[in-house]
């Protein structure tokens, strides 16, 4: 990232008035193509594809990481505890797919994203591609007994028609200096959120503008056992780390959120190392030394494709979390959707 990158995205959370200034006829003509594509939609000028069962939208009006992934792998599993049959279908950024691409055991994250192979660890079915309307009907051509359809991202995509809409919030950052891009972290205007179902906070909320009848539902990510990188059948506790330093590694969106919560957990952070959300990871990437490396589980889908070396591989350890929700948001949607399920 760039220094001038670097210090726009400074600006979003602690504002600088000449940039601000500096920044807004851009501002202005984003929401002016943005409010136009809106428009085009409502009016039906755009068309919208409704597919053949309910899609329900996991998204944000800001850039950077909020917690989607975490939040749609634990609706995953809590909607399967309930014996529904729900895929998801995914943007796969990162990925070089040109077309709608159905994911297997054998797919790449260079060619289908890391984020959909994450998401296909929870045994759902998993479509990927850019025209998202044809992604999900190439998933329900391959899964017609599919009863929901989750879209990991794509609140934009107004092509896809939806069903329901869950804006993931982050509890921390909020929606930063309330500008939109590039003088600010939005894709759409904090007004945005009065036309969406449901909204969810993840982390402590400091102050937001949400609507007062809007349905509200809090996130916590909570650390789990840490698991070796080289053998996932062989697991660390935190404590088993207190006495060693430790480097930190991430590759997401919002990579201080991962550092903050190493911090809290009580490791020492010798050093941390963020990359661009997606990045293409290489061996070259991994410092020098035999430090123990920890990082995300999105990261390690990656890592374990580039890093052949014994050693390295070695000093990798992967930090998956936990999304914990309050109230249950998947018995909310199902009851919204009127879904019947067998458990």
């Amino acid at each position: 990232m760039s220094r001038l990158s670097q210090r726009i995205e400074r600006h979003w959370y602690q504002p600088a008035w000449w940039l601000t200034a500096l920044l807004a006829p851009l501002e202005g003509l984003f929401a002016l193509v943005s409010a136009l594509r809106r428009t085009g939609y409502r009016l039906r000028l755009l068309r919208s594809h409704q597919l053949a069962v309910p899609v329900v939208v996991i998204g944000n009006i800001n850039v950077g990481g909020v917690g989607k992934t975490p939040l749609t792998l634990s609706l995953l599993a809590a909607l399967q505890a309930r014996g529904v049959r729900v895929g998801v279908i995914s943007r796969g950024y990162g990925g070089q797919h040109r077309q709608p691409t159905l994911l297997t055991a054998d797919s790449r994250p260079e060619l289908v994203g890391d984020e959909p192979l994450l998401l296909a660890a929870s045994g759902a079915p998993v479509a990927v591609g850019r025209d998202r309307v044809a992604a999900g009907q190439l998933l329900l051509r391959a899964h017609p007994d599919l009863q929901l359809i989750l879209t990991d991202d794509g609140l934009q995509h107004y092509r896809l028609a939806r069903t329901l809409e869950v804006v993931v919030l982050d509890g921390g950052r909020g929606l930063g200096n309330g500008h939109l891009l590039p003088a600010g972290p939005l894709r759409e205007p904090a007004s945005r959120l009065a036309s969406v179902d449901a909204v969810v906070v993840n982390g402590a909320a400091s102050s937001l503008p949400l609507p007062a009848t809007l349905p509200c539902f809090q996130m916590q990510l909570r650390a789990e056992r840490l698991v070796a990188l080289a053998d996932p059948a062989c697991s660390r506790s935190v404590a088993d780390f207190a006495a060693e330093p430790v480097l930190a590694l991430a590759g997401i969106g919002h990579p201080e959120r991962f550092f903050n919560t190493l911090r809290g957990l009580g490791f020492s952070l010798q050093h941390c190392l963020s990359f661009p959300d997606h990045h293409a990871f290489s061996p070259a990437d991994l410092p020098a030394g035999d430090q123990p490396i920890i990082v995300t589980s999105k990261d390690a889908v990656k890592l374990r494709r580039v890093i052949h070396d014994a050693a390295q591989r070695a000093r990798l350890w992967v930090l998956p979390v936990t999304a914990q929700l309050t109230p249950d948001l998947a018995g909310w949607l199902l009851s919204r959707l009127k879904i019947r399920h067998g458990r």
